[in-house]
């Protein structure tokens, strides 16, 4: 998992200090079937945190797939 994260960052030039900073299933664990719900309520508290109007969560479901889910706040 954290090798993908980290050659998106090379190749794409992004700056570290922007993505994922909280880490991922690798850092806060992956339990089977609530990974979702999980990465949404940390981004939710990071945005909070940081006072970040948009964020973005994806996660693999296997099998070549994913999804995502964009969040805005007031």
């Amino acid at each position: 998992f954290a090798m993908v994260t980290m050659l998106a960052v090379q190749e794409c030039g992004l700056d570290p200090a922007r993505v994922n900073i909280h880490g991922g299933a690798c850092a806060q664990g992956h339990p089977i079937g609530s990974t979702g719900s999980r990465l949404i309520v940390t981004l939710a508290h990071a945005m909070a945190a940081q006072g970040a109007r948009r964020g973005i969560a994806a996660l693999c479901i296997g099998g070549g797939e994913a999804t995502a889910i964009a969040l805005t706040r007031d």
